[in-house]
């Protein structure tokens, strides 16, 4: 026995350390937030929490490397539906978009639609909440609420673009920023990466389109950006060695072999280049053999280069035609580009915008996202409970032969959002998802938490891996080792995007989660709605697993146990912002908070 306190000892589990080494039965003492004892014999327990931990796992929390939280951290800073997954560090800022510098309006028309995010939500969360007018005073108003997990953050291109030039101007072609307004970007770009900013968030692909009336269907205002003031831009990150997150347009090859160059060092310091994304896409069953080689062979020669990637199958859902998939051809463009229900409804039935959406849909050549196949797309709910069940193609087949496309249509005519259906787009072969797993090009990510309620939940995936890999293990085929799984989700990420997080040694941050590998079961691809109290109630999908996640510690705290917010999460701050290359202490328990006073 020893002679120390504790705060909380997680007593006889098996102990990730979240650098890939070999995990062990240990005893963790817990003091002021650090960890300060990871030992095999037993501590003393005297005025301490001692959690029982045999038989589970004791990990460090997870790192989720892309989410649109920005809105949402505004007025539910707890962000309990990733924490309650064994999250407890998201990176904001992701797609160009960011909440640092454009007023309420111009974030609805930048996150709507784009992120799937009502608009009229949006705009009252910024407009509510803004308090700042730089990088440091941001990450002040965060840090003056509740915060349940820890936070770090990109500065966006289009947040960036949009204060600057204004949004009409950002998004037109024929406008390039002046001199001074290129000036004012670069200071604000520096004065994020003064403050901590991991870096640059930008976008080049072409179907995420504006929300809002003025500018409704151009595209994020970063993909209007011209070399030069890209190169500008990423210059200053490489000189800091920060990190570049974009994606490409992937229908342009040039701009993707540009995207994936900028990361070698040639006559320069090389960028470190994050990339959406490595997927193994239905549409497309031959990319994903590129990009894994692609990765190592700049990488290879100097370059730090990654593709980010979510290790699930991205299966989603839409109310009606409500889902951004259809940004990629022009009928689908034109239908969402209607907010008014007459306006749309008349588009969709009318016979000459019909052949032009069978035409789209029948076109089988070229880059895309979508299979575009109704066939491969179940519809779960409706008010005709005959369809239930079947594809839309079915539909068409027992409607007398009728196009895929027309089944499709009439049904969204006929019943509007109350028409749910889905289909899974990407990773849907296991043994390609497999081998990504294992790929030291790819980074485990783009979990979108945050963004697009109604249409994805993504946020268990790091449960969904670590059981692929146990299903694989006790079946004497393993493809990694659990301790592989863990550092490529903890230790990997935080070290890269230089972030005080992703471990659990000796003087590390108490962000932990203990996990009970014996229900890693089938309930993880299972998807419940939970209304979201701060957009008006509306039904989010969202991942339970309270058995799987028996604890989640931050900051040496208790924010979840057997898989349920306890009262501290979102009512005291226990995550911190996380400035790269430093050191960041727990915060000190408190019983208000400067928001939770405020409001």
């Amino acid at each position: 026995m020893d002679n120390v306190t504790y705060d909380t000892i997680i007593r006889n589990g098996r102990w990730f350390d979240g650098t890939g080494a070999p995990s062990a039965i240990r005893n963790i003492g817990i003091r002021d937030g650090r960890v300060v004892a990871v030992t095999p014999h037993p501590l003393d327990e005297t005025g301490a929490e001692v959690v029982d931990a045999t038989g589970k796992w004791v990990l460090p929390g997870m790192v989720d490397i892309h989410t649109h939280y920005d809105v949402e951290v505004l007025g539910g800073p707890g962000l309990p539906e990733s924490v309650r997954h064994g999250v407890t560090t998201v990176l904001l800022g992701s797609c160009s978009l960011s909440t640092l510098y454009v007023d309420g309006s111009e974030a609805g028309d930048l996150f709507g639609r784009v992120e799937a995010i009502p608009r009229e939500h949006v705009i009252s969360a910024v407009d509510g909440s803004k308090t700042w007018s730089n990088a440091q005073q941001y990450i002040q108003a965060l840090e003056s609420r509740p915060l349940g997990p820890n936070v770090a953050s990109f500065i966006g291109h289009s947040d960036m673009r949009t204060a600057t030039m204004g949004l009409d101007r950002a998004t037109r072609k024929d406008q390039r920023p002046n001199a001074a307004e290129q000036a004012q970007m670069e200071r604000m770009l520096a004065d994020a990466l003064d403050a901590g900013f991991v870096g640059l968030s930008s976008m080049q692909l072409l179907f995420d389109k504006i929300d809002g009336d003025t500018c409704r269907s151009r595209t994020l205002p970063s993909t209007y950006a011209k070399p030069r003031e890209l190169r500008r831009l990423k210059s200053l990150v490489r000189k800091r060695g920060r990190v570049l997150q974009s994606g490409p347009d992937i229908k342009n090859p040039l701009n993707l072999a540009s995207q994936v160059a900028q990361s070698l060092p040639v006559l320069r310091k090389k960028l470190k280049t994050s990339l959406l994304s490595a997927a193994d896409v239905k549409a497309n069953p031959l990319a994903i053999l590129m990009l894994g080689p692609l990765a190592r062979l700049v990488n290879r020669f100097g370059a730090d280069f990654r593709w980010q990637h979510l290790p699930v199958p991205f299966e989603v859902y839409a109310d009606g035609i409500d889902l951004v998939v259809f940004e990629e051809f022009g009928s689908g463009a034109a239908a969402l580009h209607l907010r008014n229900e007459v306006e749309r409804n008349a588009l969709l039935a009318d016979e000459q915008y019909r052949r032009q959406f069978r035409k789209d849909y029948d076109n089988k050549f070229g880059v895309r996202v979508w299979h575009r196949d109704f066939f491969d797309a179940e519809i779960v709910s409706c008010p005709d409970e005959s369809v239930i069940g079947k594809s839309f193609g079915q539909v068409g087949l027992d409607r007398d032969g009728l196009h895929p496309v027309d089944a499709f249509l009439d049904l969204v005519l006929e019943h509007g959002t109350k028409l749910r259906w889905r289909t899974t787009i990407s990773n849907h072969r296991p043994e390609v998802l497999k081998k990504l797993a294992r790929d030291p090009g790819i980074q485990m990510g783009f979990s979108d938490a945050g963004a697009h309620l109604r249409n994805m939940a993504f946020y268990n995936s790091g449960l969904r891996l670590l059981r692929h890999v146990r299903d694989a293990e006790r079946t004497g085929a393993p493809f990694m080792t659990i301790e592989q799984a863990v550092h490529r989700m903890t230790g990997e990420l935080a070290d890269w995007y230089q972030i005080d997080a992703g471990h659990l040694r000796l003087g590390d941050r108490a962000d932990l989660v203990v996990i009970d590998p014996d229900q890693l079961g089938s309930q993880l691809d299972e998807y419940a709605e939970n209304p979201v109290e701060q957009y008006a109630g509306l039904p989010r999908m969202v991942n339970r697993n309270n058995d799987t996640v028996s604890l989640v510690l931050i900051g040496g705290r208790t924010v979840i146990r057997d898989g349920e917010p306890t009262d501290l999460l979102g009512a005291q701050r226990t995550g911190s912002f996380l400035r790269v290359g430093r050191s960041t202490p727990a915060p000190s328990p408190t019983t208000t908070s400067e928001f939770a006073h405020a409001h």
